[in-house]
């Protein structure tokens, strides 16, 4: 993460989150964030209506020149980046794994601006509708409004394994019949 929001958002979340995968939403206190509330949005979890806005903060809003709740997340990206955030939010939404990703888009003066996108899961409850977390972080100040998202690279953020010798990782895995090589 090279963007110092996106790092502290992160890390919130990551304490917040314990043990599990994921923290649950209501765990996640507005005032202990007061600062990165206006880069912070929440995302429907809803693929046929293009993962809509449920909150957005002002920051976000002002980027886009416009009132984001209700509007479609996927839409703000050019055709050929839209499968790839669709594919990187489901994978975020459904595996609970947190995303960075790097975000280029067209200001109005037509010059390029360079974002940070990091996208993090809240806990699936049962009968509870899906949603996840984000900040959108520029590197630019005073853009004015800007347009036509592109992924230009991202990652999926693993919590860190425990280091396991590869004779137990694989009596770990095997189950069943198992066949044990050896000499003739």
């Amino acid at each position: 993460m090279k963007h110092p929001s996106s790092r502290e958002f992160f890390a919130y979340w990551d304490a917040k989150r314990g043990d599990a995968r994921a923290p649950d939403r209501s765990e996640i206190e507005p005032g202990a964030v007061r600062e990165l509330l206006g880069d912070i949005f929440v995302l429907s979890y809803d693929n046929d209506a293009g993962y809509p806005f449920r909150v957005a903060g002002t920051r976000v809003c002002a980027l886009l020149g416009r009132d984001l709740k209700d509007t479609s997340f996927s839409a703000l990206f050019t055709p050929d980046s839209r499968r790839e955030i669709e594919d990187i939010i489901s994978y975020v939404a459904e595996e609970m794994l947190a995303a960075i990703a790097g975000i280029t888009a067209t200001s109005e003066d037509g010059t390029t601006a360079h974002l940070e996108l990091l996208l993090l899961p809240f806990n699936n409850r049962a009968h509870a509708p899906i949603s996840l977390t984000g900040l959108l972080a520029p590197f630019e100040k005073d853009l004015g409004t800007i347009r036509d998202f592109n992924v230009t690279s991202w990652r999926y953020l693993h919590r860190p394994q425990k280091l396991v010798p590869r004779a137990l990782r694989k009596l770990a895995i095997a189950r069943g019949f198992m066949v044990y090589e050896g000499l003739r």
